[in-house]
């Protein structure tokens, strides 16, 4: 019995009592203009309509399931689908994020192009109902002492080779998207931004969600640096406060 074709990309979405977004982010994959992928959807232990969902996008011959024999958090359920990929370029896209139809073929045909190993796109910021925030525009190019200064890389928005993630995996503390980009940048000497006339990716602004509680996320930047990055206390200061400038510019 010949094996199943290796695809280009694996995208790789955890799921958590996702039902009231789930749908739609699955939908959006489904509808992609690049069609050589696998998606990996992790059900990390739902108990609500989660599961029902995920078997039912399973008869996509390009869907693969997995859940988690018990409830991991985040990081460890992201690991589970790097293990699981066998793409030669991975990227993430949470439950309650959604892409635009030509979102894959815009960033693979800028990987094949240029031979970045990492790279990343503008978001935009919505509501529950899909109502635009605002747009996020990140620097063309960023280096590690760069990231340090604020996280420009949208987890929803990046894409990284295979061979540059390694054996870099998510770690379990505030901020993982944040620290997980911080380490794979500690290996690559830049990621760029793919250039685009309009943001193809939707970050879904929930308000109950752990990234939308401000004063947390402020936290969990002061610990990336003094416990994480291993800075002293001056140069911590410093990055903290470029952290809190960019952050302001970034939703104006």
């Amino acid at each position: 019995m010949a094996s199943a074709p290796v695809p280009a990309v694996s995208i790789i979405t955890p799921a958590y009592n996702a039902e009231r977004y789930l749908q739609a982010t699955i939908d959006s994959v489904a509808r992609q203009t690049y069609e050589d992928f696998e998606h990996l959807i992790i059900d990390d232990c739902s108990n609500d309509g989660t599961a029902l969902i995920i078997s039912s996008a399973s008869t996509d011959p390009r869907v693969r399931v997995h859940r988690n024999a018990k409830n991991l958090g985040v990081a460890a359920t992201r690991n589970a689908g790097l293990e699981l990929a066998r793409g030669a370029l991975i990227c993430f896209l949470d439950a309650d994020d959604c892409w635009m139809p030509t979102k894959l073929e815009q960033q693979v045909t800028f990987m094949l192009d240029t031979g970045v190993d990492i790279s990343y796109m503008e978001y935009l910021r919505t509501d529950l109902n899909g109502k635009p925030m605002g747009r996020v525009t990140p620097p063309a190019k960023v280096d590690l002492n760069a990231l340090l200064k604020s996280n420009v890389i949208g987890n929803l928005t990046a894409m990284a080779r295979k061979s540059a993630i390694g054996t870099i995996r998510f770690r379990k503390i505030g901020h993982e998207d944040y620290v997980f980009w911080l380490d794979v940048l500690k290996t690559s000497p830049f990621a760029r931004r793919v250039p685009t006339d309009e943001p193809v990716c939707l970050y879904r602004v929930v308000d109950n969600s752990l990234s939308g509680n401000k004063l947390q996320a402020a936290h969990w930047q002061w610990k990336v640096y003094r416990e994480v990055a291993g800075l002293n206390i001056l140069h911590s200061a410093w990055l903290f406060a470029n952290y809190i400038a960019r952050g302001i510019l970034k939703r104006v």
